[in-house]
């Protein structure tokens, strides 16, 4: 994306994917019939930028309509198909996904709406369970997301896609380019979201050009990972692959550790969980190591910047665009008072243990 110190949508492509204009769930019933031979029950997800729709059918079977938004890139939204496809094949048993085609064999259609938008529309498979938010955590669930994360890791590793060079703001190699939106949060914060971008960019950035990058999911927030309800030690869907980009493989990473630290006198035990998990399948590098810490910090900086900028801009979607932003909050207030070395040795032990 370009540079957002602009403040009209076209400088932020982020903006100008808002949801667009609804699309009724009789239409998206009538699109699952038509293309997919699937008479189905239809229900409204929530999303921020796209259109979801839960489809059940008469034997019970669940799927996902997904109508993208007008506004984006098709080939983005093939970036993230073919990724799906990608990882299938690559690492079948991973909990992502499964893209359908149509009757005539696409995984794509590109339908004109009344509205006089085209959109791209797709078929997933529904991923059931409870997301990861919504159940108590444990160092099992920990460690199991954390090998699901180093497999995804893995298996995206030699995908190559045209789209993946686009340029997202959400993806960390460019958290400095967040200065511009910092007045949106409150004054009371803004010096410590600031001094932890000076550090990004003083310590972290000139080591993060220089590591491995690959096609990694951009997003493992507890919102997009699904948890086993039969056992709430087991993943069993990761979800949600619009933020994919080309970046340095750690960020993958840094974003599930950061999801991951505690409201305790020991908030970085349930990351280290997660992060020594990762490490036994993708190990990490010296230098990952250096800056894992950084990075997790510099993620919730751009969670608490970016949702506070949106949600000043779109009041009426304000709950939804907020909904981690507190919880960011309190976490980077944490680990900012922590020493950067020791908490660096602290899941350098981690690692060594498993």
């Amino acid at each position: 994306m370009p540079n957002p110190s602009a403040t009209n949508d076209a400088a932020h492509p982020i903006e100008g994917l808002r949801a667009a204009s609804a699309i009724p769930e009789a239409l998206a019933q009538k699109l699952a019939a038509e293309h997919y031979g699937l008479p189905a029950t239809v229900h409204r997800l929530n999303s921020e930028r796209d259109q979801n729709f839960r489809l059940t059918t008469l034997d019970g079977r669940e799927y996902v309509l997904k109508i993208a938004n007008p506004a984006e890139d098709s080939a983005v939204t093939n970036l993230q198909t073919e990724a799906l496809l990608h990882l299938a094949v690559t690492d079948p048993g991973l909990p992502i996904p499964r893209v359908f085609p149509t009757m005539n064999g696409a995984h794509e259609l590109a339908i004109q709406f009344d509205d006089g938008s085209t959109r791209i529309v797709r078929l997933l498979s529904y991923m059931a369970g409870i997301p990861m938010h919504a159940v108590e955590g444990s160092k099992m669930l920990r460690h199991d997301l954390g090998r699901c994360a180093a497999r995804l890791a893995k298996g995206l590793r030699n995908f190559r896609h045209a789209g993946a060079s686009h340029k997202l703001l959400w993806d960390l190699q460019h958290a400095a380019e967040l200065r511009s939106l910092v007045d949106a949060v409150p004054a009371d914060r803004r010096g410590l979201v600031e001094d932890c971008l000076d550090g990004f960019e003083a310590r972290a950035l000139p080591l993060l050009r220089g590591l491995d990058e690959q096609p990694v999911h951009n997003d493992l927030n507890p919102h997009n990972i699904v948890v086993d309800p039969a056992n709430n030690e087991r993943i069993s869907g990761i979800i949600d692959f619009g933020d994919l980009a080309f970046t340095a493989r750690v960020n993958d990473l840094a974003i599930a550790a950061a999801y991951q630290v505690a409201d305790s006198d020991d908030p970085l035990a349930p990351p280290c969980d997660l992060v020594a998990a990762y490490h036994a399948v993708t190990p990490l590098d010296a230098a990952e190591f250096d800056i894992l810490f950084d990075l997790m910090a510099t993620r919730m900086v751009m969670t608490v910047v970016i949702s506070s900028w949106r949600a000043r801009r779109y009041p009426e979607n304000r709950d939804y665009i907020l909904r981690n932003n507190s919880p960011a909050w309190a976490r980077l207030s944490r680990v900012t008072r922590l020493s950067r070395v020791q908490a660096t040795r602290q899941i350098q032990r981690a690692c060594r243990s498993e």
